[in-house]
């Protein structure tokens, strides 16, 4: 007589782990990484090694301080280190970094909760709170192969900030001024179509996002390589590909997917066209993650024979 085990749901379970999907997000990043390396020089390396080590200490100390369950083995850690490097200038101070890694891990993520808890992605909050102490740092970029024309860091303009745009194929291989990990388009766009092909992130948030500004600018702008351009430059792709699909801090359904996207894109939008930064990427995601509970309630579908508390059917 066989016996049954009788235990609480989910009773289907994906053999997919969160050290998994981990992994494949960092493997996901890497065509980025090494693009960076090629731009900025070993720096770009330096910092991320930086950036990724420190997260994983300030996880471990923190879970051993409130003695908590040691998750550095989940590999989240290391995607926040490196997302974060990735929206760092390779020309900031070391230190600052480092300040940024503590926000991220211990603030935002480890004060609400863990891995799963937290109500923004870590990173983006990481390089917002950046930005507002330190904004002449977060705001000089390196231009691109300073490292093999002298010894000496040489500063640039990023693509939205210049009076001269760069050309689609200087915009597609990176050689420009920005943030690490933001410059090379066809890198982000390998890692995405990676993620999507692995099932890793759904293709509804980022195609939204991406589309959302380039329709709108096109439209606006009445020109193809213009809102081509738009689309390339400053920290769009990182963020639709990268950050607007994280698990935690974003809608659960297809539904609330294309709403985040389509929001996101539009406050990019405002932010660029009205506002005084030089980017708006971080703030519409950091904006729409504190939208999501709310996006959720009204995608969620109703659960069939659900009754309301007050005794009459859904």
């Amino acid at each position: 007589m066989s016996k049954l085990k009788i235990e609480p749901s989910p009773h289907i379970k994906s053999a997919v782990s969160t050290q998994k999907i981990m992994l494949c997000v960092i493997l996901a990043l890497v065509p980025a990484l090494a693009a960076s390396i090629w731009i900025f020089g070993l720096r770009a390396l330096l910092m991320t090694v930086i950036c990724c080590t420190c997260c994983v200490i300030f996880e471990w100390i923190f879970e051993k301080i409130t003695k908590r369950k040691n998750t550095i083995s989940d590999l989240s850690a290391i995607v926040t280190g490196m997302l974060l490097a990735f929206n760092l200038p390779v020309t900031l101070p070391f230190y600052m970094a480092v300040i940024g890694c503590f926000v991220a891990i211990v603030i935002v993520k480890q004060f609400f909760g863990g891995l799963g808890q937290n109500f923004a992605n870590p990173a983006i909050t990481a390089r917002i709170v950046l930005m507002l102490s330190f904004t002449s740092y977060m705001t000089s970029w390196a231009e691109p192969f300073y490292y093999q024309k002298s010894g000496e860091i040489i500063t640039t303009s990023t693509p939205l900030v210049s009076e001269n745009a760069p050309d689609l194929l200087s915009l597609l291989l990176g050689t420009t001024g920005g943030c690490i990990g933001e410059t090379c388009a066809i890198a982000l766009i390998i890692g995405g179509i990676f993620l999507v092909v692995a099932k890793i992130i759904s293709p509804a948030t980022p195609l939204c996002f991406i589309g959302t500004v380039f329709v709108i600018t096109l439209i606006s702008t009445g020109d193809i390589t213009e809102a081509t351009a738009a689309i390339l430059s400053g920290g769009l792709l990182l963020g639709a590909i990268f950050m607007a699909t994280d698990y935690v801090t974003t809608p659960i359904t297809t539904t609330g997917r294309i709403i985040f996207g389509i929001g996101c894109g539009l406050i990019t939008l405002l932010i660029r066209s009205f506002g005084t930064m030089p980017e708006g990427v971080s703030y519409s995601i950091l904006l729409m993650n504190i939208l999501s509970p709310l996006i959720d309630r009204f995608t969620v579908p109703k659960a069939f024979g659900a009754v309301k508390q007050n005794g009459g059917k859904k």
